[in-house]
């Protein structure tokens, strides 16, 4: 990054000699005023290794986050199919089937329809059809009505839970079902 000669207020000396226009930063040759074209340059080549170095990490991490939803407070989304969503974090309003991950929900989110996944959080409300196939934590302030199936279920006191619930969430995702109804 080129800075100014007046970058911050600082200003160099008036008996220095004028900069030749480079592309090369001047930070690596403000105040010195015997720089050489050799200097110049690699200061400018270790600058370039530094910043390939800090960005070779940067690089992986973003695979690792996945795919995550954010339906925001006040914000509606209704009559949609959620597919190929690692997290959908709720905390306005959501009416739709999914198949996920993870669903979360915030104590003023609700979720109304179907859902099929591996974990949910609620702090808040759903109503419809859940099927979770590893875990159901459902807060104090949280409240779940419908038809339920889990694997587990953790229930904070003041946690309400309602409706048609069943032990044992089917550990096969549909494409598996799907392929076993095909070849009978």
């Amino acid at each position: 990054m080129a800075m100014s000669p007046h970058f911050f207020n600082k200003r160099e000396p008036e008996t220095s000699p004028a900069r030749p226009s480079t592309s090369v930063s001047n930070a690596s040759s403000y105040g010195s005023s015997g720089t050489t074209a050799t200097q110049q340059s690699n200061a400018l080549n270790s600058a370039q290794s530094v910043n390939t170095a800090q960005a070779a990490p940067a690089a992986p991490a973003a695979p690792q986050s996945g795919s995550k939803l954010t339906v925001g407070p006040n914000i509606k989304l209704k009559g949609v199919e959620i597919t190929d969503c690692d997290t959908l974090v709720v905390e306005g309003l959501v009416e739709a089937t999914m198949d996920s991950r993870v669903i979360e929900i915030s104590e003023r989110g609700a979720f109304k329809g179907s859902a099929e996944i591996d974990m949910a959080e609620i702090h808040g409300q759903f109503d419809g059809n859940l099927t979770v196939r590893q875990k159901l934590t459902i807060y104090s302030t949280g409240k779940v009505t419908g038809k339920i199936r889990y694997g587990k279920v953790v229930i904070e006191e003041g946690g309400q839970l309602t409706g048609e619930i069943q032990f044992g969430a089917l550990p096969t995702p549909k494409s598996a079902s799907h392929a076993q109804a095909t070849s009978s």
